[in-house]
């Protein structure tokens, strides 16, 4: 790669100016073999072209000096001169060529690298999942059917009118925790066996109305305000539509939750490349880089009373309709998580 061919132009013919100039005043036409000089340095910093052109101007210089050397002579140290600004030049050009031609190897190496790698993590992540969605699903059975009976008996012991108060909160607390770990379980399962996608032709523009309004609905007095940015003319995308708004719920909530009262999460939609992101945009907290990589790892959570299973569920729905859940920090604050799906074939 050429770096800076003009100082290599100007470096070359001060040189040459100054050969030529001591030759004609001082020397007589004796410094021939001197024009080598810049010949080379225009060689070198200006491929072949430059070392021809240089020594060109070097045997005008060399022929029409004064001195009692013959024309032949001359003659013969000008075609020198010009021999050797072609074979320089043609060499440093040949280097350039092999030079370039190895990075861009070295380029195409590291990007496959980078895929294979990004395959590989792909691979572990998936073993990963396998594994604890088995032992998930595994544990949610074993669990749900003696915390159902709990649940029963709980409730058996409520219909007591005889009971005192105390014991009555008692037994509203042991229903309160199986209502809760009975959604928790349901979490496991879901995360472990989800159903399979229901695949439509959609727009989703429907999509994010329905979970702009159930977002808004769900803000648990936060004074957060959702809006909606949608590119013009977006085409149709396949996929589950309820999959689709549970896993775009899931991430309005979770932005909305990491946000300031008064600050505004964005939905908005655009189409590039044959496919549809929708991004849910935060002005929160956001993560740490080191959390970044980790999010979508199951029972991971940033969250005091989270489960860590809400990003790892929508990263599975997702995969399964043949998109991606994507996640990365503002430039400025917050988070946005973006879902890409491809857009329908022949749809505008």
């Amino acid at each position: 790669m050429r770096t800076r061919p003009w100082l290599g132009r100007t470096v070359s013919g001060i040189a040459l100016l100054g050969i030529a100039a001591l030759d004609w005043l001082v020397a007589r036409g004796a410094l021939a073999q001197f024009y080598s000089v810049p010949v080379t340095l225009s060689a070198l910093g200006d491929s072949w072209r430059g070392g021809l052109a240089t020594s060109i101007l070097s045997s005008i210089a060399i022929l029409l000096a004064p001195g009692d050397t013959s024309f032949f002579g001359r003659l013969a140290s000008s075609v020198a001169i010009v021999c050797l600004g072609l074979v320089v030049g043609f060499i440093f050009d040949r280097e350039r060529r092999q030079k370039s031609i190895l990075q861009a190897t070295a380029e195409q190496l590291s990007s496959v690298y980078e895929r294979v790698q990004a395959n590989f993590e792909g691979m572990k992540r998936i073993e990963r999942l396998s594994a604890i969605g088995q032992l998930s699903a595994g544990l949610a059975h074993e669990i749900r059917n003696p915390l159902a009976s709990i649940a029963g008996a709980a409730a058996i012991l409520r219909r007591n009118d005889k009971l005192e108060e105390k014991h009555v909160k008692c037994i509203d607390i042991i229903a309160g925790e199986c209502t809760r770990l009975d959604g928790l379980l349901t979490n496991f399962l879901d995360f472990a066996r989800p159903r399979p996608p229901h695949l439509q032709t959609i727009h989703v523009d429907s999509v994010l109305d329905n979970v702009l309004a159930l977002a808004n609905h769900g803000l648990r007095g936060k004074v957060v305000h959702c809006e909606k940015q949608l590119q013009p003319g977006l085409p149709r995308i396949e996929c589950d539509p309820e999959q689709l708004e549970q896993v775009l719920l899931n991430l309005t909530i979770n932005a909305i939750e990491a946000s300031p009262d008064y600050e505004t999460v964005t939905l908005s939609a655009d189409a590039e490349d044959g496919r549809v992101s929708v991004r849910v945009i935060d002005q929160g907290h956001g993560v740490t880089s080191a959390h970044i990589d980790r999010l979508f790892d199951p029972f991971f959570t940033t969250k005091e009373h989270g489960t860590g299973l809400g990003l790892p569920v929508a990263h599975q729905i997702m995969t399964q309709m043949g998109g991606t859940l994507l996640a990365e920090r503002n430039s400025d604050k917050g988070m946005t998580f973006s879902i890409v799906l491809p857009a329908k074939r022949g749809d505008a």
